[in-house]
């Protein structure tokens, strides 16, 4: 089976993780960092989701699970350690129509979860279709040393170029090289460096933009 890759905009959509233990820990911090709202189920919580709980920052049912916890979801993600429980969770969420993921069960899954390495909008995804997902982990943390925080800032840069270039009214042509002469430039240099006056140069030289580009 291969995997259609999608980024699926969660914000402020309910999710339910069925389990309350390090695994679902993990898959609510991902969930909460795309703004989602979550809903926790089950009789125990670890203590970093009990403080999320007393923060009012995720939603706990205290119940083990039945098909009643995933009316109005959108997303379910199942993170207990019973494979007959994980296997209901499966079944109902595919009866209803929600998009469902059971943690190291590639069968019962509509969907999977990569390994990322995230600088600010920047999002590097890694999957194996969900036959390593050590293998998946090591990529991840070879492409963290390689991808620095430099590409946040560069691409923080990107998108407020972008919205100035288009303004300009230029053919979509010229745009591409535009963007793309930027790119290929030694701007990602200038910005490991912090030189900025560099930074700012090269961009009024390739676009004839001026724009501010050091960090606030």
């Amino acid at each position: 089976m291969r995997y259609y890759p999608l980024c699926l905009d969660i914000s402020g959509k309910r999710c339910v993780v069925i389990g309350g233990g390090n695994v679902a820990e993990r898959k609510v911090e991902r969930l909460l960092s795309c703004g989602a709202r979550v809903e926790v189920v089950g009789k125990a919580l670890t203590p970093v989701l009990a403080a999320w709980k007393g923060e009012g920052r995720i939603v706990h049912r205290e119940a083990d699970y039945g098909d009643f916890c995933l009316s109005g979801a959108s997303l379910v993600i199942g993170a207990t350690d019973d494979e007959t429980v994980n296997g209901r969770i499966s079944k109902d969420a595919r009866s209803r129509g929600i998009p469902v993921n059971i943690v190291d069960s590639p069968a019962l899954c509509d969907f999977i979860l990569p390994s990322v390495v995230e600088r600010g909008d920047l999002l590097i995804a890694v999957s194996t279709g969900g036959k390593s997902p050590a293998l998946a982990r090591k990529l991840r943390e070879e492409l963290g040393k390689i991808y620095g925080p430099e590409y946040a800032v560069l691409l923080e840069i990107l998108g407020e170029l972008r919205e100035k270039v288009i303004a300009a009214g230029h053919s979509s042509a010229e745009n591409r090289e535009c963007f793309a002469a930027v790119v290929r430039s030694e701007i990602l240099d200038d910005i490991r460096q912090k030189t900025w006056s560099k930074v700012k140069e090269t961009i009024r030289r390739l676009t004839g933009v001026e724009m501010e580009v050091e960090p606030r």
